[in-house]
């Protein structure tokens, strides 16, 4: 089983605009990710949450730094380098679900399986298994415009683990979601974690995820202050004095 992290990024410095008007959105940004770990990446509005995973997924290029992706730096790759390793390593997850309306869900994940290069019976067997393990083989002919918001996010979720990623990268997976569906979404992005021994990084502002989570790392002004392991968590009780309708850390050790 490999030990080291499947995805690093070292000192990353970012640069948004031209002239007057450059921003700094990350400012030496270092984080590994590592299989089997599900990591939550928290901060407020304009923090360079968004801007981090995208470095991380390849999608975004950085100003300095660089980053690592099973073993290869990929900061001076090229377009058709750089969409192999997606396709290879990686899962995306976006909060808007981003699925397409005319396919039923079943076709909705075999699509992305085909745009990797799998097809034929191959192709039907994995998506047929993904919907299954996000608990939607009873639903593979439903159109999106029939499911609920947490079945959406379930199809989005089965298209990510569908090619078996090493790392899933999930922007605001539960943002839409009232709280028994972010619960559930939740419950299985950590099972998949360990089952699948997939690296998980999820931006969030909730702070009820807290509790699925081995890690929190919190980013302000393009800077990570602070990360946390998670210990046991539990759940205080809706009208409870302390804080009603949110999670409390029930042991937390820093990193």
């Amino acid at each position: 089983m490999t030990t080291g992290p499947i995805l690093e990024a070292t000192h990353i410095v970012k640069e948004l605009g031209e002239g007057d008007g450059k921003v700094l959105a990350l400012n030496g940004v270092s984080l590994a990710l590592y299989p089997g770990e599900f990591t939550l990446l928290m901060g407020p509005s304009g923090s360079g949450k968004t801007t981090l995973l995208s470095i991380m997924g390849c999608i975004l290029t950085l100003t300095s730094g660089s980053v690592k992706l099973a073993g290869e730096s990929v900061e001076r790759s090229q377009p058709e380098k750089l969409a192999s390793l997606r396709r290879e390593h990686l899962g995306f997850i976006f909060q808007s679900y981003n699925l397409f309306p005319t396919l039923n869900a079943l076709d909705n994940v075999q699509i992305a399986l085909d745009i990797r290069g799998i097809s034929g019976m191959e192709r039907k067997r994995r998506a047929l298994r993904a919907l299954h393990d996000v608990g939607l083989a009873h639903r593979l002919r439903s159109y999106p415009g029939t499911l609920s918001g947490g079945e959406k996010q379930r199809v989005a979720i089965a298209r990510a683990i569908a090619s078996s990623p090493s790392i899933i990268l999930a922007d605001e997976p539960t943002a839409a979601l009232d709280a028994e569906n972010g619960q559930a979404i939740m419950e299985l992005l950590a099972e998949i974690a360990k089952k699948d021994q997939c690296a998980i990084l999820a931006v969030t502002h909730d702070p009820r995820t807290f509790p699925y989570a081995d890690r929190v790392i919190d980013i302000e002004d393009g800077k990570i202050v602070e990360q946390k392991k998670s210990g046991q968590f539990v759940r205080i009780a809706a009208g409870s004095e302390n804080a009603p309708n949110t999670f409390q850390r029930k042991r937390q050790v820093n990193a």
